[in-house]
């Protein structure tokens, strides 16, 4: 496997500087693989890795690449992901890696290399002050001016990350700090936090909110001030989650309502066992994609603008909305004056900011959502009918304690419940039939329906390989493959979801190949989405790492053109890409293997030359032209206003007047 560092540690005599130390707390902190580029201002850690380190580097051809790249590898692996970046440009170039991390809640430490110390403010070459500029991004944002606080620094910088809700922070080292000799020395967690405060000097950074920002109105300020070590949260407390479990025992119309912090806590199994056990149906949104199985009974679908309509019914015609890591984003709730209107809301969340942020919690438990859906799946009374639950179905926790705090509200209302949600159930699965996706399909001598490609990547791959991780970039392709790639499991799916990061999807796979190198990577993307960060296939050709990338070609923006259409009179303004590049040549330029495929018949000969050529690939498939993307929640609209595909709607109403007319002349007969 290439790598620009050796596989084992320094054995350089050389008294140890900065640089190594930041190398050594690296090690220390179970980092194996980084990404980046070097340049002027971060020479002096490049010339350490290239003595010796056990952290492989991945050479990216853009700092944003790097920075998605890491973004991919902590989403994969649960783990931090790490990139690297000389001052100035290249700083800057992580601007967007770090605030899309931020939107997602993704773990990433990115550590900058800045002009010496007896240069800043004075506009040197290359010279940026980017503490200033990530500021407002970050957890946290250092400069470290004295290298004897560059180990604690680091160190602080990893647990702050990957503490309470995830997270982006950066480290910027100016070239005399890396050059200033010095051994690592572990620091203990009692001076680590003084120390690392000391590191910043004047020019520190405050808190994700910005260093002289005001909290947002109705928003408790975040205490990122300092930091912290990721010690275990304390025990959900007996009084909510007995108002919790009374809650779910009087509710007739439950839901659990699961969002991307339920993946970022590997909290996938305690919101199975709650589900099973107390029979809610489950909704996962795009950045919870998998965790559920998809094949589960209870899971419910989708939510959102280009969800399932199931899922907005679900949701909304809810009594109960119990919401577990997400945010009631305005992607899901659509108008949010029409948002679940008759619902009691519990919201369970590592980020107490979160919190009646957007829609008032009757009940909330800041946290472990491990710890809290664990508690509250003991604390709640099995409905009757739940001894029958799925094959495979995981135990609830059974804690005395926290059986005890909720049993006795539970169990009083447990007969009425099953009733209850045996009803509730059935009317989940009687919208599930009457609003399924729909598209219609094209012959297959013709270019393939986006749709259809998606159904056979996804049929091929989960039927070749147990492990499959899909990333996307950003438009129409990515909530096709939302809504057409099955996820089984969690960290699945990886996806730009708050920041929207065209480009994201070739270096998030990847990052993603390089944490789990034995897992199919397979990026969905658009012919607009993939020229923004084309040059990463050269990453991926020469770090050994083969992914898939599959071209949705449509040679169009295609988002940006369907809301010309349907909201602007379809003023088509600088969307076509009708001329388009051939993504397959530029892809064998950069040494990757390619193919352009221009019809159903050509798509599966040319998915199995892709996979097995073992080594990255690109299949440029040229799509139907003009397919319009449905379901949608319009601007304005209430999330059960979703306007469906056109022929799904007349069909459904035709075999509605036909049942109305069957059962007029049944009671004619009668």
């Amino acid at each position: 496997m290439p790598s620009a560092a050796s596989d084992a540690a320094p054995t350089d005599v050389r008294p140890a500087n900065g640089a190594d130390v930041v190398l050594r707390a690296f090690e220390a902190e179970g980092v194996e693989v980084c990404f980046g580029m070097p340049g002027g201002a971060i020479l002096p850690l490049y010339d350490a890795i290239a003595r010796g380190t056990t952290v492989r580097h991945v050479l990216a051809r853009h700092e944003q690449g790097a920075g998605h790249m890491a973004e991919g590898y902590a989403r994969a692996s649960g783990e931090v992901g790490v990139a690297l970046a000389t001052s100035g440009p290249g700083a800057t170039n992580l601007v967007t890696p770090l605030a899309n991390a931020r939107m997602d809640s993704t773990p990433l430490v990115c550590v900058t290399g800045q002009v010496r110390q007896q240069l800043i403010g004075t506009d040197a070459f290359q010279e940026c002050d980017i503490v200033a500029v990530a500021g407002p991004l970050v957890k946290r944002a250092w400069q470290v001016r004295d290298v004897r606080e560059l180990a604690a620094t680091i160190h602080a910088a990893f647990r702050l990350a990957r503490s309470g809700r995830p997270g982006p922070v950066l480290v910027d080292i100016p070239r005399d700090v890396q050059e200033a000799l010095c051994e690592y020395v572990a620091p203990g967690r009692a001076n680590d936090s003084a120390a690392a405060a000391r590191a910043t000097g004047p020019r520190a950074a405050a808190s994700r909110t910005g260093a002289a920002a005001a909290p947002r109105t109705g928003a408790a300020p975040r205490d990122d001030a300092a930091p912290r070590s990721r010690d275990p949260e304390p025990e959900p407390g007996a009084v909510p989650l007995t108002r919790i479990a009374g809650l779910i025992a009087d509710a007739r119309r439950p839901v659990l309502y699961a969002g991307g912090g339920v993946v970022n806590a590997d909290a996938t199994a305690e919101l199975r066992a709650l589900a099973e056990r107390a029979r809610i149906p489950v909704v996962t949104t795009l950045m919870a994609k998998g965790a559920l199985p998809e094949s589960h009974p209870l899971w419910a679908g989708t939510p959102g603008m280009h969800g399932h309509k199931h899922a907005n019914l679900t949701l909304n015609e809810a009594d109960l909305v119990i919401a577990a890591g997400a945010r009631f984003d305005d992607r899901v709730t659509g108008r949010l004056d029409a948002f679940a209107p008759g619902a009691a809301i519990v919201h369970l969340d590592a980020d107490p900011r979160e919190i009646s942020k957007i829609r008032r919690a009757d009940v909330a438990i800041v946290g472990s959502l491990r710890a809290t859906l664990a508690a509250i799946a003991g604390a709640v009374a099995a409905p009757a009918g739940a001894d029958a639950a799925p094959a495979g179905a995981i135990a609830a926790p059974t804690g005395a304690d926290a059986a005890d705090r909720g049993s006795a509200v539970a169990d009083a209302g447990a007969a009425a419940a099953d009733a209850g949600a045996n009803a509730w159930l059935t009317q989940v699965d009687v919208w599930k039939r009457r609003h399924p996706l729909h598209y219609e399909q094209a012959p297959r001598e013709l270019a393939p329906k986006p749709q259809r490609v998606l159904e056979l990547l996804s049929d091929t791959l989960h039927a070749r390989h147990e492990d499959v991780i899909w990333t996307t970039g950003v438009g129409q392709h990515q909530m096709w493959a939302m809504q057409y790639l099955a996820c089984e499991r969690t960290r699945s799916f990886c996806t730009s979801g708050g920041h929207g990061t065209m480009g994201f999807g070739t270096p998030a796979a990847v990052g993603a190949k390089a944490a789990r190198p034995g897992a199919a990577v397979v990026c969905v993307d658009g012919d607009g989405s993939f020229q923004m960060t084309a040059q990463e296939l050269a990453t991926a050709v020469v770090a050994e790492l083969p992914v898939l990338i599959v071209i949705l070609n449509n040679q169009v923006l295609g988002m940006v053109d369907q809301w010309q259409q349907q909201f602007y009179e379809s003023r088509r303004s600088h969307v076509d890409l009708s001329r388009p590049t051939d993504c397959a040549a530029v892809a064998r330029g950069f040494g990757a293997a390619a193919w352009t495929v221009r019809s159903e018949a050509e798509l599966l000969p040319a998915l199995d030359a892709a996979l097995a050529c073992g080594r990255a690939a690109v299949l440029d498939v040229h799509v139907a032209l003009g397919e319009i993307l449905y379901p949608m929640i319009e601007p304005g609209s209430a999330a059960v206003e979703m306007v469906e595909h056109p022929a799904l709607v007349a069909a459904r109403s035709a075999g509605d007047a036909a049942a109305s007319a069957r059962d007029a002349g049944e009671d004619a007969v009668r």
